[in-house]
């Protein structure tokens, strides 16, 4: 089975690093301007997600969702979470460590369209 959304070894390792941290978090990706266009990585009870949002897959054990308007966009892609030096959204977990996540996609083969988990 393909999954819809994956993340490379770096992304994994501040991931793990911040939920020592944290404890369970989650990512949002809204497609609003600014901070809500890259992945955001929260505390998983301090983020509501609604009717208006979609559950990708996970990370891990570390749910990913977006905005259903957004995943229309998306959802011919395989989203690849990647995490880059450099200060991101200002809500985001991660911000504080220098770091960000960033999106990375490829599109899927006709095939994999077929296998979605």
């Amino acid at each position: 089975m393909v999954k819809r959304v994956v993340a490379t070894e770096k992304a994994l390792k501040l991931i793990d690093f911040l939920k020592e941290k944290h404890g369970l978090l989650m990512f949002h990706q809204s497609g609003g301007c600014c901070d809500g266009s890259s992945p955001m990585c929260y505390p998983r009870d301090e983020f509501r997600v609604g009717d208006s949002d979609v559950l990708l897959g996970k990370i891990g054990d570390t749910p990913f969702y977006m905005a259903k308007d957004q995943y229309e966009y998306w959802k011919h892609t395989q989203l690849i979470i990647d995490v880059v030096d450099g200060r991101g959204g200002m809500f985001s977990l991660e911000g504080v460590e220098g770091k960000r996540f960033i999106t990375r996609s490829r599109v899927f083969t006709k095939d994999e369209q077929q296998n979605l988990t």
